[in-house]
């Protein structure tokens, strides 16, 4: 009577009180897991004495040819959740040009990997995603 079932985009009442950041309880959930690829792929690994992070990238890159494109396939994810919650085509398009230059200047030998550790597109997409859910 008045409330709509159940399915993708409308919660119940009980489920889109939102949280403490203001989002709805699924945005939130996929925010957190872009956080989490964006952190394992671009800043998991502090180097010691200094600032300088780096994430399984550019490690990934170090196996030839094969490692370059699971590092792209891992950094497609957090466009797919992007995607999922309504980020538009202009958002979308600048988090697939940083995964494609990551995933192009990590083709070359050495300085590809040095690239990747230096280039932060998971970070940078992340970032693009949660402006896209503040302005939301």
């Amino acid at each position: 009577m008045g409330s709509e079932p159940n399915r993708p985009g409308h919660e119940s009442s009980s489920s889109t009180e939102g949280t403490a950041d203001g989002l709805a309880p699924r945005e939130s959930a996929a925010l957190d897991r872009v956080r989490r690829v964006a952190r394992l792929q671009d800043e998991a690994i502090r180097v010691p004495g200094t600032d300088f992070r780096f994430g399984l990238d550019p490690v990934l890159s170090l196996l030839p040819v094969g490692g370059d494109a699971l590092a792209a396939a891992i950094s497609l994810y957090p466009i797919l959740e992007a995607a999922r919650l309504g980020a538009p085509k202009r958002t979308l398009a600048a988090m697939l040009g940083l995964v494609a230059v990551d995933a192009v200047a990590g083709l070359l030998p050495v300085v590809g990997s040095v690239f990747d550790a230096l280039w932060k597109a998971n970070e940078w997409n992340r970032r693009l995603l949660e402006r896209h859910l503040d302005a939301a």
